[in-house]
């Protein structure tokens, strides 16, 4: 009797790689950012995000408990792109100003984009949750972003590069002065968001009046040796 052969298996068949973890929530925030902007808050449901960033919602629940939770992610992914260049070198005194431009230029290009502006004017809208969503948006936007800055001028302060006496109230008047009014503007659509405007002589304009304040009887910065 011929020995018989080992049955044979058949080969697995390959379904599509799964995505990395960064990846889908990459894809469910642009999802959740898309939805908010286009069709709405309560639009933008969790079963909503799953299908438009081809994903089961199981996986959603990953990464958010709810839709406040997603928006919440959404802002502070705008703010996690400043940290990048707050890690700039400032070596000396005389780097301080250049450096501080370039903050405020990538602060200022982050939060006058479009889908910002976008988000911004759809919380000046009235509806269900609003109450629920903006102190989310506050936190991990406007607070975030304004602490971020803060914490930078501190941290100058403390090698001696600047005199600053309350660093996180001089980070809020400055981003003041370079965000708030153009953002009012954009949401009104007198301008358009940027990159189509632009904000530079703002910035221009809050440094120089920043830099040769002293900060004796108040917020502001003055550069050490200067």
């Amino acid at each position: 009797m011929r020995p018989q052969s080992p049955p044979t298996t058949a080969p697995r068949a390959r379904g599509r790689p799964a995505r990395p973890e960064s990846e889908q929530l990459v894809a469910a925030l642009e999802a959740a950012t898309w939805l908010l902007l286009n069709s709405g808050y309560a639009a933008t449901t969790l079963e909503a995000v799953a299908k438009r960033a081809g994903m089961a919602k199981k996986t959603i629940y990953r990464f958010a408990a709810n839709r406040e939770d997603l928006v919440g992610q959404v802002v502070r992914k705008w703010t996690d792109a400043f940290e990048p260049v707050m890690a700039q070198e400032v070596g000396a005194s005389a780097d301080v100003l250049p450096a501080l431009s370039r903050v405020l230029d990538v602060i200022a290009a982050r939060a006058l984009s479009s889908d910002a502006v976008g988000m911004f004017r759809l919380l000046t809208a009235d509806f269900p949750a609003r109450d629920a969503l903006l102190p989310v948006y506050q936190k991990n936007g406007i607070e975030r972003g304004t602490t971020m800055l803060g914490d930078w001028l501190g941290r100058l302060g403390e090698r001696g590069l600047i005199r600053v006496r309350q660093p996180h109230a001089t980070a809020g008047l400055l981003l003041s002065m370079v965000i708030a009014e153009p953002l009012r503007q954009m949401a009104l659509g007198l301008i358009p968001p940027l990159p189509e405007s632009s904000v530079s002589e703002r910035i221009e304009a809050a440094l120089a009046i920043f830099s040769g304040r002293q900060t004796d009887d108040g917020p502001g910065f003055a550069l050490n040796g200067g």
